[in-house]
C-alpha cells in the first residue's frame, strides 16, 4: 500500500514538474535548456521554502499538491521527501510562478 502512494507520488510530482517546465517554456519561448538539467538535492528545507514563501502550512499543500499532514512530517522530520518530491520542491523554490501557472492549466 505504501509502495503504491508513493510511486503515485512520485508520478504526479514528475507530470508537475513537466508541466512547471512546459509553462515556462511557453512563456520565454527563445530560451532554451544549454546544459542538462542539473542533480536532485539531498534535502530540501519546506520549512524554510514555505516561510519564503509566506504561506501557511495548509495554503502551501493546497497551492502544490501535497496534505497538510505531509508538510507536517516533513517539516518536524518524520519523514523526507523522495527523489521525485525534492526535484518537485527545487522547482517550486526557482519559479514558484511558473509552478502555479502549470497546475492552473490542468
Amino acid at each position: 500500500m505504501r509502495y503504491a502512494m508513493l510511486h503515485e507520488l512520485n508520478a504526479d510530482a514528475l507530470h508537475m514538474i513537466r508541466a512547471g517546465l512546459s509553462a515556462r517554456r511557453a512563456l520565454e519561448p527563445e530560451r532554451t535548456l544549454a546544459r542538462p538539467v542539473g542533480h536532485v538535492p539531498a534535502s530540501v528545507d519546506v520549512r524554510a521554502l514555505r516561510r519564503r514563501l509566506k504561506l501557511s502550512q495548509k495554503a502551501f499543500a493546497a497551492r502544490y499538491g501535497f496534505t497538510v499532514r505531509r508538510i507536517q512530517d516533513w517539516e518536524q522530520r518524520r519523514s523526507r521527501p523522495d527523489s521525485g518530491v525534492r526535484a518537485y520542491l527545487t522547482v517550486i523554490a526557482n519559479d514558484p510562478d511558473a509552478v502555479e501557472l502549470a497546475l492552473e492549466a490542468n
